[in-house]
């Protein structure tokens, strides 16, 4: 299935002529039937082909914040051109701070969708592509902020991007949970739709507080955990749900305790495959989990998860408010017929918590599919050293 019948010779991946472009609506469509091939999941193709025009018009990718970019012989038309290679990227609001707790707004780009037609592969497309791409993303989009770095997803494990400057984080985990409705319902509330904003203003602000706060870490980065990124999921989920079901999920997450002292889930439904069968890898994730009084609770952990002087009290209350969260999700995830309900990167008082309030899970190192990888091309100030990334969770993947 070549993206063009073109009889011409393919050119060279060292060739000086090749350069990177933005399909035309046209080759947009040979791009996402080339696409289906790995990514289409449950959907047909004519109904993968539809999400994918969705998807540039909802959040995170709508305005242009969203860009698609291909690989092209430069001396040839649009139309009539060869795609050699292709990708998405999405501009994304970030912040870092230094050891003192300067904090500086800054933009980070995500790379998702690398594809090669299978025909044109094994040639240094895809390599050519990405190296391109890692000194066109330093000034597109730049605008008042400074473009800091890039991050991708690896489904291929850590070595291919790695050698091209994509280096991947430390940890690559996750708690994966069954789907399971209770005895006795879970006490944690309902998160729909309209209570999403304000909760993420409020996650917004004690980021920026904590990234205030003197570090022993030398530089720590987070991709703000922001409502657009939480719409483009949940719209994402809505699309495939309403053509599989014809229904949408109205549940977005969990919440349990008290303002000021709350637990809170926001997650998204993912179908892989057919949802009715037993053996598909459709799961529940967990986007976002947020302790609200945690400056006091991860005070009780170093940062390698060691214990140290803590409320017991409250410690105790938290892994209540956390087991009620968590049995919410296993319930919805029962409700959609899901396989699965995976929580990434949980911090080390999550995973103190899961631990005391006894709920059933396996803990995962993934090596590799979605293997989170940072490019960092610095601020100037920090002498190209790779900072900490906080909070590595699915929300931010793409």
């Amino acid at each position: 299935m070549g993206s063009l019948d073109n009889p011409s010779p393919l050119p060279n991946a060292q060739s000086p002529d090749l350069r990177l472009s933005h399909p035309t609506p046209n080759e947009c469509q040979i791009i996402w039937r080339l696409t289906s091939l790995a990514w289409r999941d449950a959907l047909t193709l004519p109904q993968y082909l539809e999400e994918s025009a969705y998807l540039t018009t909802v959040p995170l990718a709508k305005d242009g914040v969203m860009t698609l970019w291909i690989l092209v012989d430069g001396n040839l038309p649009p139309d009539q051109r060869p795609i050699l290679c292709s990708c998405e990227t999405f501009r994304k609001c970030s912040l870092i701070s230094d050891s003192e707790g300067d904090v500086t707004e800054t933009i980070i780009h995500g790379v998702a969708s690398v594809f090669c037609d299978p025909e044109y592969r094994r040639r240094g497309y895809a390599s050519r592509m990405m190296r391109e791409l890692a000194q066109a993303l330093r000034s597109w989009q730049v605008e008042s902020k400074k473009c800091v770095g890039s991050v991708l997803y690896s489904d291929i494990g850590k070595h291919y991007y790695s050698n091209l400057g994509w280096l991947p984080v430390p940890n690559n985990g996750h708690i994966e949970l069954q789907p399971s409705i209770a005895l006795i319902p879970s006490k944690a509330r309902q998160i729909l739709s309209e209570d999403l904003e304000q909760l993420c203003k409020e996650d917004e602000a004690m980021i920026r507080d904590a990234m205030s706060r003197t570090s022993d870490e030398k530089r720590r980065m987070v991709l703000v955990p922001d409502l657009d990124h939480m719409g483009w999921h949940h719209k994402k989920e809505e699309w495939v749900c309403d053509k599989l079901f014809g229904k949408v999920p109205q549940i977005k997450g969990a919440i349990a305790g008290q303002p000021g002292n709350r637990i809170w889930a926001i997650w998204t439904h993912r179908f892989y495959g057919d949802p009715k069968s037993v053996t598909s890898d459709n799961t529940l994730y967990i986007l976002r989990l947020v302790v609200e009084k945690n400056q006091v609770a991860e005070s009780t952990l170093s940062s390698e998860g060691r214990d140290l002087p803590y409320d017991s009290t409250q410690l105790k209350l938290q892994a209540q408010q956390l087991k009620a969260v968590l049995q919410a999700a296993q319930a919805e995830a029962a409700e959609w017929k899901l396989s699965h309900v995976n929580l990434w990167d949980p911090t080390p008082l999550a995973q103190k918590l899961i631990e005391q309030c006894g709920i059933d899970h396996i803990k995962v190192e993934r090596d590799y599919e979605g293997i989170a990888s940072l490019l960092w091309y610095g601020d100037g100030s920090d002498n190209g050293n790779v900072p900490q990334w906080i909070g590595n969770e699915k929300y931010a993947w793409c």
